[in-house]
């Protein structure tokens, strides 16, 4: 049995994809006022981006089931001890990337989210899940918060925060990530400069679409 096979974090886990699911009208609604254009604007722009997540503050934007999945996957086959995740949320994701680490023999996750809230509800579930030891939650704008104090190598990035800043946070990781590290970006495709730049020729990464929402990159060299 794995940390994520536990029956208390399966639990866990299970009603915090529940409540997801449950929230998604309400997800829909907050922002139902705006018109594709206009929302599609405000994920993309470096400054606007912060009105549209205050709309979503009490909604989950968890990564999917699948995503879970493969954040465990990789971190486990790469023998993960240093992760960074961008943008907590409820912490859905960082539970698996925990246990990751929990079953690697232990590490170091720095995540980051500006809205106080959830950084409340994501201490709240890592502390149920018993994972919280193994995890730093830094609170505020991760152009700060993940401007310093990183570890000296990297082995896992996770993007999952404002769209538009992800290349931006890979210019604040880039330095320090291992030969082999992996990059997850979800919700790419609302990111197409950071799309562009993964996945140009002599860009330093191997970069392939996975499933329909997360890019997938490794670190070459």
């Amino acid at each position: 049995m794995t940390t994520l096979t536990t029956p208390k974090l399966a639990r866990l886990l299970d009603g915090l994809f529940a409540q997801a699911s449950a929230a998604a009208e309400e997800t829909s609604l907050a922002v139902a006022d705006l018109f594709d254009a206009e929302r599609a604007r405000m994920m993309r722009s470096k400054t606007d981006y912060r009105e549209l997540y205050g709309r979503l503050k009490h909604a989950p934007l968890a990564v999917s089931r699948e995503t879970g999945a493969l954040l465990y996957m990789l971190a486990r086959g790469a023998r993960a001890r240093s992760i960074v995740e961008f943008g907590t949320s409820f912490g859905i994701s960082t539970l698996h990337l925990a246990a990751a680490l929990r079953d690697n023999g232990g590490g170091h996750l720095i995540t980051s989210e500006f809205e106080p809230s959830k950084v409340a509800r994501a201490k709240d579930n890592l502390t149920a899940g018993g994972l919280i030891d193994l995890v730093e939650i830094r609170e505020g704008d991760a152009l700060k918060t993940l401007g310093t104090d990183l570890p000296e190598t990297i082995d896992l990035v996770l993007l999952d925060g404002a769209k538009a800043l992800y290349p931006d946070i890979l210019d604040l990781v880039e330095s320090r990530l291992k030969p082999g590290a992996y990059i997850v970006a979800d919700n790419a495709d609302d990111s197409p400069d950071y799309l562009a730049r993964v996945r140009a020729a002599n860009s330093g990464y191997l970069s392939v679409p996975f499933g329909d929402d997360v890019e997938l990159s490794m670190r070459l060299g």
